[in-house]
């Protein structure tokens, strides 16, 4: 392996914002904040959208989209059209 071209390696805590669940592992991702964190030492943070515990194929938290209700509200809407 050539040496200097491979990013580092470090100790990242990355923080899912729609949960509040935080992890700690190490990475490459780079951040401009950082955390303190259970152990007592300050890690950079990285922020992300969605994790284990805050997507839906994880926590069985299922939405299902009324497609009949929105065809309905179409054709009250809009007329159901006739052959033309």
């Amino acid at each position: 392996m050539k040496k200097g071209i491979h990013p580092e390696y470090r100790l990242v805590v990355f923080k899912d914002i729609a949960s509040g669940f935080a992890f700690l592992c190490r990475s490459t991702a780079e951040s401009k904040e950082t955390i303190l964190w259970e152990d007592g030492n300050e890690y950079p943070l990285v922020k992300v959208e969605i994790s284990s515990r805050s997507h839906p194929y994880y926590t069985g938290k299922r939405t299902f989209v009324d497609t009949a209700g929105r065809v309905d509200k179409f054709f009250a809407r809009y007329g159901k059209r006739e052959n033309q």
